[in-house]
């Protein structure tokens, strides 16, 4: 995991049950790591515009303040039911949840934040705080869903990484490694190739497109950007899937039937000024399982 290696890691709390997932998910994990727990509640500053007898500013803040005490002691009664040995740190912030989760990451060693679960009508997106604070965090950012009925996240099956040859993706993949090996679980490294754009140049320049030529050299790129990593843990059993489509697709195949998802948060096609790939969006969004967002910091 990367981020501040001694930092804590930080929990953004808001009373839902996902957040109490993403509580418990966390304290997990800053026991078996030895660090320590954050929970961190954040609301937006209020204002009264209405006359008397409605609640001036200071009640609204008493009644926030009071209700985000509250918040923060359910979610460390959560943790400690987990990990019994912590004593998470408890803070209560009227800046703003995006702005002070990402004040937060500055000194963590990893933030965690709920996802929604399931609706009636699907799968839901990401929030807009979730989607700021992985785009300007300055640690690796969790995002925790509950996996299916408002259960637990899953806790078992492989460390998923989607590879693409960005600088983005060698973080991740960098990432991934740590945390195979961390869970003592395999690895699946993941390139998919979206044969639509070259299948139209080729049938436009009225060229044959050799399939299994392109497929052979993705595989052979794929392996290049493995080789240091598997080197260096080499107990780290990997699978290696190379596929024609779109990236994002392939990923929530396996994003199912694994413990954890590793992206970067840009993609090969991305440009300074997108702060987030299409592909990690989509998986921020759709993917059942915990989602690792590795930064990559130009």
């Amino acid at each position: 995991m990367a981020g501040n290696s001694t930092g804590p890691i930080v929990v953004g709390v808001d009373g839902s049950l996902a957040a109490l997932h993403a509580v418990r998910w966390a304290a997990a994990e800053a026991a078996q790591r030895h660090r320590g727990l954050r929970l961190v509640h954040a609301t937006d500053d209020v204002s009264v515009d209405y006359p008397r007898p409605a609640p001036t500013t200071a009640d609204l803040h008493h009644v926030l303040r009071m209700r985000g005490q509250h918040l923060l002691r359910t979610a460390r009664d959560a943790a400690v039911e987990v990990a019994p040995g912590l004593d998470p740190q408890l803070e209560l912030s009227h800046s703003g949840a995006a702005a002070t989760l990402v004040g937060e990451s500055a000194a963590a060693s990893l933030l965690v934040l709920a996802t929604a679960g399931l609706r009636p009508l699907g799968r839901v997106f990401a929030g807009s705080v979730s989607i700021s604070a992985v785009a300007h965090a300055h640690c690796p950012v969790a995002l925790i869903r509950g996996h299916v009925a408002e259960e637990s996240p899953p806790a078992t099956g492989p460390v998923v990484v989607g590879v693409d040859g960005s600088p983005s993706s060698e973080e991740a993949i960098g990432v991934a490694f740590e945390e195979a090996a961390w869970r003592g679980t395999a690895l699946v490294a993941v390139h998919a190739w979206d044969d639509s754009f070259l299948a139209e140049v080729f049938e436009e320049g009225r060229w044959k497109l050799d399939r299994e030529a392109v497929e052979e050299h993705e595989r052979e790129l794929l392996a290049q950007r493995l080789a240091g990593w598997q080197e260096k843990y080499p107990d780290v059993p990997v699978e290696r899937v190379v596929v024609a489509g779109r990236p994002a697709e392939r990923l929530l195949d396996l994003a199912d039937h694994a413990q954890l998802m590793v992206v970067g948060s840009r993609g090969r096609g991305g440009f300074a000024g997108m702060l987030l790939g299409s592909t990690s969006q989509a998986v921020m969004s759709y993917a059942l399982c915990p989602v690792l967002v590795a930064r990559h910091h130009r």
